[in-house]
């Protein structure tokens, strides 16, 4: 997954020209706090602590996808809420997913168009709300939200949002959810959710979840130091930010 935390949360994702009408409020809000987020290069694998997180999520990640029984990824029809620059997606296809069963949806247009350049022309990107996406519903066999929801401050619009993505969702299908439960407080712009706010979220959803991610204030000076001291670190619950989470739909 792409590397995202306190201080940076994607967002979903809204186009006026693509959905038939004017972007929302709060589409705007978002971009718009977006766009005040610097330091792009705190972010990138290439830095120790962004790498120790990615792999312990993605082992995190495979060990969740074997306990619901997943053995591949080719067959899934999987859709990502927010893809970003496509990292995620990218990601998904180097384990196995099929790209003609890849959909991304993408608010901000520099972002959607870094996508569009990275990964292959079957790959479905979209440009627009997620909340009105033409998506049939009981089509989708994994829906992704990788820090998405920390960035809505509205419970209207994290309610709306994760009403579009349960009925995308076909009985068996899943919400892989990624994201911080602890408020930043040097970060106005985003808003941590706890496993509780996910449930209400997901009412009928099974969830099975794992903390992950030592909290990456701590994270950086470690691994600066060495990154043996991530894992060390990381053994403690409690330093863990971030809730990864399967929402299994009955």
């Amino acid at each position: 997954m792409s590397p995202d935390d306190l201080n940076d949360a994607p967002a979903p994702r809204s186009d006026p020209a693509q959905q038939g009408g004017a972007p929302s409020s709060e589409a705007d809000r978002i971009a718009q706090r977006y766009a005040r987020r610097t330091g792009a290069d705190r972010y990138s694998p290439l830095q120790p602590d962004v790498a120790c997180t990615l792999h312990e999520r993605q082992r995190a990640m495979l060990a969740l996808w074997r306990a619901a029984g997943w053995q591949e990824l080719a067959s899934r029809r999987i859709v990502e809420v927010g893809s970003g620059a496509g990292g995620n997606l990218l990601e998904l296809l180097r384990l196995g997913a099929s790209p003609e069963l890849l959909t991304g949806i993408e608010l901000l247009p520099d972002r959607h168009a870094q996508a569009q350049r990275l990964l292959p022309a079957a790959v479905t990107l979209l440009q627009g709300d997620a909340t009105q996406a033409d998506l049939a519903p009981a089509s989708v066999d994994m829906v992704l939200a990788s820090t998405v929801f920390s960035s809505l401050l509205q419970p209207a619009t994290r309610q709306a949002l994760a009403a579009a993505m349960w009925r995308w969702l076909r009985p068996g299908g899943a919400v892989l959810w990624y994201d911080f439960t602890v408020d930043n407080p040097r970060n106005a712009d985003v808003r941590g959710v706890t496993l509780h706010e996910v449930q209400a979220l997901f009412p009928q959803g099974r969830i099975t979840h794992r903390r992950v991610t030592l909290a990456p204030p701590l994270a950086r000076p470690l691994c600066r130091l060495h990154t043996s001291l991530y894992t060390a670190f990381n053994a403690v619950p409690l330093l863990r930010t971030h809730v990864l989470a399967w929402i299994a739909k009955p």
